[in-house]
């Protein structure tokens, strides 16, 4: 399957026309499509969407620029959220030290909890990761027990090398199509089994639709670049990348197959 693993379809962007976005999805061959809920109300919007639509499945985090929000409320509601079964991921959570919109000890603080609460759960985790890259490793390190992916990766070599040691996934974005990407060698060291492939919509559009509004139906373009750095044809990739998708998020992301 071909698979948007980190879409923000709750965006606002969307609004015009999501039903239209969805079509075009369906017609370019995505099959499911990962909603992130990096807040509550973004959360509660990403469970609403999967409701609708079984192609559909949701995440529920705090992203690390709200990390100030973190209290034991938001706690208890995402370890409630995480029981939902639309419900494939905690996050999109991490650090973010570029923007460093919240202070970093509450960064850190809700990043090592959340992951606390994914691991309870039995639930992967999606990680923001700007900027942090040794900070984020060494939080990852402290729980062995989550699967986490590292989401739009654009981190140094020395996050890739520490996420895939600990048997975590990397997905990557419309950034590998860009001109001013250097990064090809960290698509060559992920092994295939551990690649993923996302929108992050409706940012990073992939060339030739740079610059525009990013929808879940471009990341074929994604999976088409990876498959020529790696020499593969993009069926094959498109098949590997599909097939990580449904191990790590699991039957919650392929619950629509027996309809």
């Amino acid at each position: 399957m071909l698979i948007d693993t980190h879409c923000h379809l709750t965006d606002p962007a969307y609004d015009p026309d999501r039903d239209a976005v969805l079509a075009r999805a369906e017609a370019a061959g995505v099959e499911r499509i990962v909603v992130i809920g990096e807040s509550r109300a973004s959360a509660a919007g990403a469970l609403a969407l999967a409701a609708a639509d079984s192609r559909l499945a949701a995440t529920a985090g705090l992203h690390p620029h709200e990390a100030s929000a973190w209290d034991p409320a938001y706690a208890e509601w995402l370890a409630e959220a995480l029981r939902h079964p639309a419900v494939v991921a905690a996050g999109e959570m991490g650090l973010d030290y570029h923007y460093d919109h919240s202070p970093r000890p509450a960064q850190q603080a809700a990043f090592d909890q959340q992951l606390s609460i994914a691991e309870a759960a039995g639930r992967p985790a999606v990680i923001h990761a700007r900027d942090a890259d040794d900070d984020v490793a060494a939080v990852l390190r402290s729980h062995p027990g989550v699967t986490a992916v590292l989401h739009s990766f654009s981190s140094g070599l020395g996050l890739l090398r520490a996420g895939v040691g600990l048997g975590h996934y990397v997905s990557f974005s419309g950034m590998v199509t860009f001109r001013n990407w250097a990064l090809n060698d960290a698509i060559r060291e992920t092994p295939l089994d551990r690649i993923l492939v996302e929108t992050d919509g409706p940012y990073l559009a992939p060339v030739p639709h740079r610059g525009q509004r990013n929808e879940p139906a471009y990341v074929r373009r994604v999976a088409e670049q990876i498959a020529l750095v790696l020499g593969l044809e993009v069926g094959a990739v498109i098949a590997a990348t599909g097939a990580n998708a449904a191990r790590v998020f699991g039957a919650g992301l392929t619950r629509a197959d027996d309809q």
